[in-house]
């Protein structure tokens, strides 16, 4: 059973239909939408300010949330994929954004809607990135844009697979098949 601790008057909200590991640890002031999973050894750390978590994001394996007490916060919106590993603090990700493996994502930095950070990148602290773009590096620097409807499509069917990941733990007859 995933560690769910409640921290300075604050008990985590988990939506509906969401799956955490057994191993997962979800802290204070994180809220979080419908259908969403929050994968092994992964961290939700709301204990010095808010984290708040749209619809069907996947927090993968590993990856570590947090914020900056009194002057950050976490807003992640609808079908948003977050890597193995990555680190989230204080950042805003806009819906059907994908955070590649191994990236970093400072204070104050935003990630727009269908943008893409590839893996191992080091997006610095108050880096916009715009709608749909690709940014990779580290630091991360603007590769490319890409195409809204393939974007939208790509990071759809992340989060989607990701949602049908999850009902292989909770529930035994879901098939196994895309």
């Amino acid at each position: 059973m995933a560690l769910i601790i409640p921290v300075r008057g604050f008990t985590p909200q988990i939506g509906p239909d969401t799956f955490l590991a057994e191993n997962a640890t979800v802290v204070g002031d994180v809220v979080m939408g419908s259908e969403c999973s929050v994968w092994f050894n992964a961290v939700l750390r709301g204990d010095v300010n808010s984290i708040r978590i749209g619809d069907r994001v996947n927090i993968q394996d590993g990856s570590v949330l947090h914020t900056l007490y009194k002057k950050s916060t976490i807003e992640i919106g609808n079908d948003v994929s977050i890597g193995h590993n990555v680190t989230i603090h204080g950042a805003k990700i806009h819906d059907f954004a994908l955070i590649g493996m191994g990236a970093v994502v400072m204070d104050d930095a935003e990630v727009g809607e269908g943008a893409l950070v590839a893996a191992g990148a080091v997006v610095l602290s108050r880096t916009k990135i715009g709608p749909n773009e690709l940014w990779g590096g580290a630091p991360a620097k603007f590769i490319k844009m890409v195409d809204p409807e393939t974007s939208r499509e790509l990071n759809t069917k992340i989060a989607r697979n990701y949602l049908r990941y999850s009902r292989w733990y909770t529930d035994p007859s879901a098939p196994d098949d895309f």
